[in-house]
Parts: C-alpha cells; structure tokens; sequence
C-alpha cells in the first residue's frame, strides 16, 4: 500500500504547476487526502484480506442498485436458504430477505459484518430471516444453501466453481454478478455490463459439465 501512495504522489506532483507544490498549505492537505484515503483501506479492506490466502483475495466493492434488482428478478420464486459470499454492508441480504428468502450472510471484515447486523437490528428483522457472521465461506460448508449469490474478482470464479460443485445440491441455483463462471451454462441472465447477473441451476451445470469430465472438480469423476 506505502508502494502506492508513492506512485499516487508522484504522478500529482508531475502534472501540478510549481507554484502549488511549493505552497505548504496545499502540500499538507494533499498529504491529510492521502492519508484519509489510506485510512479508509485499512479500516474496510485490510481487515478481511489479512485472513485470507493471497490468491483469493478480493476487494469490497458494494452491488449497485440496478444489480441488485437484477438479482431479485432471477431468484423470483425461489424459496428457502440463500448465502451471499462477501455480503459486505448486507444490501443483497436484505432485498433477498424482503422476497422471503431466509439468508446468511458471509463477510470476514468484522467492520461490514458490525455495520450490516447493526442495520438488520434497526429495520426489526428477526435472526431466523436474516444474519450476517464474520466467517470465511472458503472453508465453510455451504450444503446447506439451496441459493447462493456471488460478487467476487473473476480470478476466483474458477475456484469458487469446484467449491460449489462439490458442495451445493442439483436443487440449488447460483446467482453471480458482474463475472460469470467460466464454463458454466447459465440458466437466465438479467441485465448488461457492469450490472449484469447470470443464474446457474447446479443439476443443469453438472448434466454439462459430464460432457467434458476433465473440467470436473476431482471428487465428482471418482
């Protein structure tokens, strides 16, 4: 992150006339920008990547309005248990709790996961429809989700896809945003651009996947 800064200073202070950067006033509310800025990452990023390995990594980067739309209308009609995987401040949870769902969801930066429970505890909503636990859903078994959204980096997706294999029932569909699963037929998709979702039924991936059983997950071709 200092390596960062760095390169943010430096590229300032190549396009800024002289004059402002030898104004002291200037240079010290650049440097309280910066600083600020720095801040903000350590409180809401660095918390979560630290118990992660490197590989799996990703930012928090909030669903927008219209994606979060997107998603409600490719679960409409589902039932049951839905987890979001990194539900950040828990705007997906809630839209989905709305809907009847009744959902979990996974966040290890124990800051989104205080702000998210401290948003369901004002709205009234009971702990049976909605919760939020600061735990890594990498190492946590989802079997018991028959709905699951995602809104991950696409250098996960592919990792996340073996997970989910193994571990989701033929019933149970998967909604991902902005980064499809690669490989994976979807059954419906809403949207376009940034803000689109596709939604994969599992029975439907795995009847496609054993046409190809080398992009099988290991314990599925045994």
């Amino acid at each position: 992150m200092d390596d960062d800064i760095e390169v943010i200073l430096q590229d300032r202070r190549a396009g800024l006339p002289q004059q402002h950067l030898d104004n002291p006033t200037f240079t010290a509310c650049t440097g309280a920008l910066l600083l600020g800025i720095y801040r903000l990452w350590t409180v809401f990023a660095l918390p979560g990547f630290r118990k992660v390995p490197v590989k799996l990594k990703v930012p928090y980067l909030p669903s927008s309005k219209k994606q979060t739309q997107n998603v409600m209308k490719v679960l409409r009609g589902r039932r049951g248990c839905l987890a979001d995987l990194g539900s950040g401040d828990g705007r997906l949870v809630f839209a989905a709790s709305s809907a009847g769902l009744r959902c979990t969801g996974f966040e290890i930066n124990s800051i989104l996961t205080a702000s998210a429970r401290t948003r369901a505890w004002w709205r009234g909503l009971p702990a049976c429809s909605v919760s939020f636990v600061s735990r890594d859903f990498w190492k946590t078994d989802l079997s018991d989700f028959n709905n699951v959204t995602v809104f991950l980096a696409p250098g996960v997706m592919d990792v996340l896809g073996e997970k989910l294999l193994r571990e989701l029932q033929d019933e149970a569909r998967v909604v991902a945003c902005r980064f499809p699963f690669p490989g994976w037929p979807c059954s419906t998709s809403e949207g376009q651009g940034l803000d689109q979702v596709w939604a994969y039924d599992m029975r439907v991936v795995r009847d496609h996947l054993l046409q190809a059983p080398t992009l099988l997950p290991k314990a599925q071709t045994q």
